[in-house]
């Protein structure tokens, strides 16, 4: 039986780790944080993570909760430069770097997460 990159890389505790290491990077950064209307980033972790959970085949949550998750029209309300777009990235693969998973894993969620920060981009730099 073949298991889940989620199961692979650890399950809920990796994606939790991933998701609170990023955002410890987030509330830090000006720029990104003010894309985060929520006076606690909590909210916004949770999101996160059960929609990472549920790409790599964890836990349903995100779509039992949420809907489909229409990332692009979730994020239009924001301007999503390319500095933005390199500075989640920036947190991102920092957090992914903490995690020290396999090699295999690590360039699989790397090169997804990269496409996913570009792929968000609605707006150019001023």
């Amino acid at each position: 039986m073949t298991s889940t990159f989620y199961e692979r890389v650890g399950g809920a505790e990796t994606f939790r780790t991933l998701v609170d290491r990023f955002y410890a990077g987030v509330a830090e950064d000006p720029p990104l944080r003010q894309m985060h209307p929520e006076e606690d980033l909590g909210p916004a972790a949770d999101r996160l993570r059960m929609f990472l959970e549920q790409y790599w085949g964890g836990p349903k949550t995100y779509g039992e909760t949420r809907g489909h998750p229409r990332l692009r029209i979730r994020h239009a309300p924001f301007a999503v430069t390319p500095r933005q777009a390199e500075r989640w990235l920036h947190h991102m693969m920092a957090a992914v770097d903490s995690l020290e998973l396999p090699e295999a894993e690590d360039a699989e969620l790397r090169e997804y997460l990269n496409r996913a920060a570009w792929f968000m981009v609605n707006a150019t730099d001023e």
